[in-house]
């Protein structure tokens, strides 16, 4: 049982703040007649890309290579095959954000390579989420105390408090495409995208008795 009157309330916060990570995605392709010329050079390509990012030293903080395809295109009469198509991805995360643009367009210039991105983000255990949930509590109590400030009472003692939403980042994502043309990629200046951090709880309080009339 809980002894006096007791207060609900929810405490939110709000903060736009620079991402602190990019994530993109780019894929080395190869198509031939033959299958093992498709493989050769499938793996050729990976391995230019590979190169590539190992140039950027830490500015690369994670990469992980997945979605291996190899397929073969056959004619719609039939099962005669015509062509292999080969492509294996790889996720990387930049940290870095001044060699980003340049690091994306170098890849996008190699031959039949595609880069998709960059997803903008925080880091999971990025200290904005903390702070937007103190601020919440903050807020919270705030407002506990105006509400029992217009009854003429106080505020006594936290009953209960509870998470009401989670974070929510966002994300862009642009394409490029590489051509193998001779000659330096042009310049690319990436603006990173703000991301949008909520905080919300729900608390209960009890309060003095209040003064009415």
């Amino acid at each position: 049982m809980v002894d006096g009157p007791v207060v609900a309330v929810r405490g939110e916060a709000h903060r736009e703040v620079a991402p602190e990570l990019a994530r993109f995605t780019v894929t080395a392709m190869a198509r031939d007649r033959d299958r093992e010329t498709t493989l050769s050079r499938l793996a050729e390509r990976a391995a230019a890309v590979r190169v590539l990012l190992d140039g950027y030293g830490p500015a690369v903080e994670r990469r992980e290579t997945g979605d291996l395809r190899v397929r073969p295109e056959t004619r719609r009469s039939g099962e005669r095959v015509v062509a292999y198509h080969g492509s294996v991805s790889t996720t990387v995360t930049v940290g870095d954000f001044t060699a980003l643009g340049e690091l994306m367009l170098r890849l996008a210039d190699q031959d039949q390579v595609e880069v998709a991105g960059p997803w903008w983000s925080l880091r999971p255990d990025s200290p904005v989420y903390r702070e937007a949930r103190h601020a919440a509590i903050a807020d919270a109590l705030l407002r506990a105390r105006e509400y029992a400030e217009a009854l003429g009472a106080r505020v006594v003692a936290l009953l209960e408090l509870a998470d009401a939403d989670t974070d929510r980042p966002m994300f862009a994502q642009v394409a490029y495409r590489g051509g193998g043309e001779s000659g330096g990629p042009p310049e690319l200046d990436l603006d990173p995208q703000p991301q949008a951090v909520q905080a919300a709880v729900h608390a209960r309080f009890t309060i003095s008795e209040p003064v009415l009339g």
